[in-house]
């Protein structure tokens, strides 16, 4: 037997080179449920994983919980296992009228406005996701009609730090900040993309992200279209879309 990863609990060849990374473990449940002979291979701590097939190709999911700390550790330790092309799905918010509740939302880059990003590269290395995995998301979403963004997401290390700013010792500072990667031109925020592509940009691999918004604009409590929309479903499938393009671009490269 090989060596089991510390927390993921997975030994290398327990899965191939493309894995999904939503948040929650209920959810790798749900993406699973999309792949050829899926089943459960390792649940420790908020990692769950599941393997399966998508068009004769090995596939997984693992959870990688919340936010960029847990998120890294499962991209290290993924990547011993033989993967190399890991896709982040999952929920954000929305912080411009571009994005309206239920949208898909492509991050082309990622604010780093948390802190594990600058243990893998320099402050100045920009967050930026894979360009070829980047179009395949984009395509996705026209295949399934959906409307999308493509645009600079917000990765905050915080929750309520951004929901109620004005609560913290620091909410001026907080509160220009947000302001100001508005005024830039951001369209989103969430807790995992730009650790996600530092640590792929370190390791040399391919990441990118494909997220739907649980809001519209400044709006953190708006339930009226979600009884109308599956907004996970709707990120999930974009992403399998996505993931059936990549491996089929792949395949003709060979």
């Amino acid at each position: 037997m090989g060596k089991k990863m510390m927390h993921i609990a997975l030994e290398a060849g327990d899965v191939g080179r493309y894995v999904f990374l939503p948040g929650s473990p209920e959810r790798t449940e749900k993406i699973a449920a999309y792949f050829d002979n899926p089943r459960e291979i390792a649940y420790n701590r908020e990692y769950r994983t599941f393997v399966g097939e998508l068009d004769g190709t090995m596939v997984a999911v693992t959870s990688t919980g919340i936010g960029g700390p847990s998120a890294a550790i499962a991209v290290e330790e993924l990547h011993q296992c033989g993967a190399d092309t890991m896709m982040r799905v999952g929920t954000c918010a929305s912080v411009s009228p571009k994005v309206s509740l239920g949208d898909v939302v492509i991050p082309n880059g990622a604010v780093k406005m948390e802190g594990v990003s600058q243990h893998y590269l320099p402050v100045e290395f920009p967050s930026v996701p894979d360009f070829q995995m980047l179009k395949c998301i984009e395509q996705a979403a026209i295949n399934l009609d959906y409307p999308y963004n493509v645009g600079v997401t917000i990765t905050k290390a915080s929750f309520y730090t951004q929901t109620e700013p004005e609560t913290k010792p620091v909410g001026p500072e907080l509160q220009y900040k947000w302001s100001a990667y508005e005024k830039g031109g951001a369209t989103s925020t969430s807790m995992e993309c730009a650790p996600l592509f530092a640590v792929g940009a370190s390791l040399g691999i391919r990441t990118a992200c494909v997220m739907a918004s649980a809001t519209n604009c400044r709006n953190y409590s708006d339930n009226g279209r979600k009884s109308e929309i599956d907004i996970e479903d709707r990120a999930i499938r974009t992403a399998i879309e996505a993931m059936r393009l990549m491996i089929r671009k792949d395949k003709e490269m060979a």
